[in-house]
C-alpha cells in the first residue's frame, strides 16, 4: 500500500493510503454551513440527496480526533447517497484548528484534551435543532461517530432522549476522568435512551478487549438496548480508508451493519 499526504486531510493523520474513497457529488447537495450554538457560530459540513422534498432522516456525524477533514466529509456524502441528511459539526472550533498540528500527541495535548464534553453535547443539541429546521425530520434523529467521536456518540445516546439510534466506531469506553471529561461510556450504560451499536477492532491496542468486555458487562447489567461487534483482524480506525489502518472487509461489514441498525430503528425514508 503506497502512502502520501493528500489535500483536505488533517496533517496529523498522515501517512495517507492509496485506498482513499472519494464519493462523487452528482446525486447530492453538499457544502459548508454555519449553526448558531451557545452564542457562537458553529461551522459544519452537510450532505443530502438532491431533489428531495420530504423531511429526511438525520444523521449527525461526529468527527475523529482529526476534526471534520476530508474523510468525515466523504462519510457525509456516502450517507446522503443512502437518503439521509448528514451533518458533521466542527466540535473543536472554539479551542483551535486540528490542521495546525502535525502529529497525534501534540494534537491531543494541544487541542483535543481542552474540549469539554459538556460543550460538545450542547453543541450537538444545536446541530439537531438546525437539522430539523433545514430539511431534516426531528423524529428520525440518528448519530454515528468515529474514534474521538465514537466515545462522544455513546455519551450523546445517554444525553438526548430524542435520539433514535446511534453507531459508535472504535470509541474509547473507559479511562481516566477529568473536569472536562467527567464520565466515560462505561459510566453511562445505565442511562442510554437510544439503541447503540458499537464497532470495534480486536487488534486495537488503544482500546483493549478487556475494556470492551467491561462495557458489555455494564450494558448487560443495565439491560440496555445495545450491541458490540468486534472484528478480530481489525485494529483501530479500521474504517479510515485514507489511512494504513484501513481493514476493508471489516469496514464494509461495519458499514452495512450501521445502515441496518439505522433502518431497524426508524431511520430510513418511507
Amino acid at each position: 500500500m503506497t502512502t502520501n499526504r493528500q489535500p483536505g486531510f488533517a496533517p496529523a493523520a498522515s501517512p495517507h493510503a492509496s485506498t482513499t474513497v472519494h464519493t462523487p457529488e452528482e446525486a447530492i447537495s453538499a457544502g459548508e454551513t454555519s449553526i448558531p450554538s451557545q452564542g457562537d457560530t458553529l461551522p459544519a459540513y452537510y450532505a443530502r440527496p438532491k431533489h428531495s422534498d420530504a423531511p429526511l432522516p438525520v444523521i449527525i456525524v461526529v468527527q475523529e480526533i482529526f476534526g471534520v477533514h476530508e474523510h468525515i466529509r466523504d462519510i457525509c456524502r456516502r450517507l446522503a447517497l443512502e437518503g439521509y441528511l448528514a451533518v458533521a459539526p466542527e466540535l473543536y472550533f472554539r479551542q483551535g484548528d486540528p490542521s495546525d498540528y502535525d502529529d497525534v500527541p501534540s494534537l491531543f495535548s494541544g487541542l483535543v484534551s481542552k474540549v469539554p464534553d459538556a460543550q460538545v453535547l450542547a453543541d450537538l443539541d444545536h446541530v439537531a435543532n438546525w437539522a430539523a429546521r433545514n430539511g431534516g425530520d426531528a423524529s428520525r434523529l440518528l448519530m454515528t461517530g468515529f474514534c474521538w467521536g465514537g466515545r462522544i456518540t455513546w455519551l450523546y445516546a445517554a444525553h438526548n432522549p430524542q435520539l433514535k439510534a446511534a453507531v459508535a466506531w472504535y470509541g474509547r469506553l473507559v479511562g481516566d476522568k477529568t473536569l472536562k471529561m467527567p464520565k466515560n461510556p462505561v459510566d453511562i450504560a445505565v442511562d442510554l435512551s437510544a439503541p447503540v451499536l458499537g464497532l470495534y477492532g480486536g487488534q486495537d491496542t488503544g482500546i483493549p478487549l478487556e475494556s470492551v468486555e467491561t462495557m458489555r458487562h455494564a450494558l448487560r447489567a443495565a439491560n440496555a438496548n445495545a450491541e458490540i461487534v468486534v472484528y478480530p483482524e481489525a485494529g483501530h480506525a479500521f474504517n479510515a480508508d485514507y489511512r494504513p489502518s484501513y481493514h476493508e472487509e471489516s469496514a464494509k461489514d461495519g458499514w452495512q451493519r450501521m445502515l441496518a441498525w439505522f433502518a431497524q430503528y426508524g431511520g430510513k425514508k418511507g
